[in-house]
């Protein structure tokens, strides 16, 4: 009897957890484990060319150009050289750093260019064809970190990338599905078949002897062959050729930029991510500020009060985000004030477990005298202790969907990361302000969130991933299943996330990932749940230090992605 009874105890505790918690914060599965060094990125063609070099001798930033090069050739959807993106570093040495190689707006951009004579934002023209692309940053990007920090000679580099582009690589079902599904928006805007077809079945070689090509000269000739030489010449010809206002004075023009991290404690972490024009670091901070004060641990892995805790958290760094944040250069962010403990205690004053704070008692907070689904993310960590977290995209998949045939790439559609009409949501239904209007060789507002942990001084973690207006939250959340609820980095990426970001008012959740009693508690509330808008959040690619001074690849489930290591 009183066996039966121990057994009814063990029980009910267990279910009572259950009710709490979507997921136990135990280790279930562990990734990839390498001693030296790992490459994780959204292919597994890339993340082999990237730890290729590595075994080379090179370094993280000669397999940064390595693997997003790479990237550029067999995931197209949002690999480029048509677009740009964000990189953040942490040194054996300890020393960090972090380079903007965003898209700009072109010198003939102007405002209201996305405005009708009424006003209104014309449907598309931000998002589709050739007035949707903004100046290319990605392979000024590529080649300022590599001139600065690399070992390597760039042929070196470039050589099994170029291999790749001209012998071709295997369609997965899932870039099967994913090209299909794209492929009569590819014909609309190319008015004719591409490379990329719905005639691509999984298991096919795809090759892309354009991109090879360009790869070749680029590899003879620098970063100037893309801004200034050849190539530069046969893009603005064919960009021109479909109206795009892009000029070769455009490019000529365009540099990369060096820029100050944004750095942060969090318990006996230090979190480096990105700065404006990104919103990453500083929504981050925010929102990791304004939790600390409350035991999500006690609470549990995705337990009621820890949703409620950070959605609604989110929801204040998010209208923060839309009304203070855009490019440095061109617009002044209160980031010290954002930043600070007293205005971030303040923000989160009205907070209650009882209720949702109503989205229009939250706006921006007041300070006194003052993006995709479609982007992909990868982790390097080399033999050397170096580290950096890379995130790069076209913004959609496949950007503006205009494909530069003789080129071998498709071009972005960044514009639509400005505000094209204040108070107007983008593609990602972000809200943005006067801070993120157009204005020429201005950068757009980003949502990636490139980042690197410390514990304690010491190396930690390497995470960021695609997701649009979803990355932040994503990142947020694998950095606290691992550290508040000890999930191992591959459990941890795995895990089923959700999202708010202030508006629309609703909490987006994976669906079948969440307890349907917590649903069900959350919604008595009165929080508005959507289980259809975001059937994947985020995939996430990180690297976790183990104690033991292993590495751990995370490779999300929800792609294709893949760790390497040695």
């Amino acid at each position: 009897m009183k066996r039966l009874l121990l057994l009814f105890i063990i029980t009910s505790v267990f279910n009572c957890k259950n009710k709490h918690a979507s997921a136990p914060s135990k280790i279930t599965k562990r990734g990839l484990i390498a001693k030296q060094a790992m490459v994780v990125s959204a292919r597994e063609e890339a993340s082999k060319i990237g730890v290729e070099i590595l075994k080379k001798g090179g370094n993280a930033f000669d397999a940064m150009m390595a693997t997003e090069m790479a990237l550029a050739v067999c995931y197209p959807y949002a690999g480029n050289l048509g677009g740009g993106g964000f990189l953040v570093y942490r040194m054996a040495d300890g020393s960090k750093g972090a380079l903007d190689y965003r898209e700009k707006a072109p010198l003939a951009a102007t405002k209201n260019m996305y405005l009708d004579k009424k006003g209104n934002v014309i449907k598309n023209l931000s998002t589709v064809g050739s007035m949707a692309v903004g100046v290319p940053g990605t392979i000024a990007g590529v080649f300022k970190a590599q001139e600065r920090y690399g070992k390597l000679e760039v042929k070196t580099i470039l050589e099994p990338v170029i291999a790749l582009a001209k012998n071709g690589y295997t369609i997965t079902k899932r870039q099967q599905k994913r090209i299909a599904s794209y492929d009569a928006d590819f014909i609309a805007v190319n008015k004719k078949e591409i490379l990329y077809s719905n005639k691509l079945k999984a298991g096919d070689t795809i090759k892309n002897v354009a991109l090879a090509n360009t790869l070749q000269r680029i590899a003879e000739h620098g970063k100037a062959e893309f801004y200034t030489g050849e190539t530069a010449t046969k893009l603005v010809d064919y960009l021109q050729s479909k109206g795009s206002i892009i000029t070769l004075e455009d490019l000529a023009k365009y540099e990369a930029k060096w820029r100050d991290p944004v750095t942060f404690q969090y318990d006996n972490l230090t979190i480096t991510s990105m700065s404006p024009p990104s919103s990453g670091g500083i929504c981050l901070n925010q929102i990791m500020t304004m939790i600390e004060p409350f035991d999500l641990k006690d609470y549990g892995h995705n337990a009621l009060k820890t949703i409620q805790v950070l959605v609604e958290a989110e929801k204040r760094a998010y209208a923060d985000r839309g009304y203070y944040l855009g490019d440095p250069d061109f617009v002044s962010i209160p980031t010290q004030t954002l930043t600070s403990n007293a205005y971030l205690k303040n923000r989160m004053a009205s907070f209650s477990f009882k209720q949702p704070t109503p989205v229009d008692a939250i706006s921006h907070g007041k300070i006194e005298g003052y993006e995709s689904d479609e982007t992909t993310h990868y982790s390097i960590v080399d033999q050397f202790g170096n580290a950096i977290a890379v995130t790069t995209t076209l913004n959609g998949g496949y950007g503006s969907k205009l494909y530069a045939d003789d080129l071998g790439f498709f071009l972005n559609n960044e514009m639509d990361d400005f505000s094209s009409k204040p108070g107007e949501p983008n593609y990602y239904g972000l809200i943005g302000a006067e801070a993120n209007s157009i204005v020429p060789e201005k950068r757009m507002l980003s949502s990636m969130t490139p980042t690197i942990i410390e514990k304690n001084g010491e190396f930690y973690m390497s995470v960021g991933t695609p997701g649009g207006s979803t990355i932040i939250t994503s990142v947020l959340q694998t950095i606290l299943n691992v550290h508040e609820f000890q999930l191992s980095m591959q459990d941890a990426v795995d895990a089923p996330r959700f999202h708010n970001q202030w508006l629309p008012d609703e909490i987006r959740m994976e669906p079948n990932g969440f307890d349907k009693e917590i649903i069900a508690q959350l919604r008595d509330l009165g929080y508005k749940i959507n289980e259809s808008r975001s059937p994947v959040i985020g995939k996430v690619d990180g690297i976790l230090m183990l104690e033991d001074g292993t590495l751990e690849g995370g490779a999300d489930r929800r792609g294709d992605d893949t760790a390497v290591g040695f």
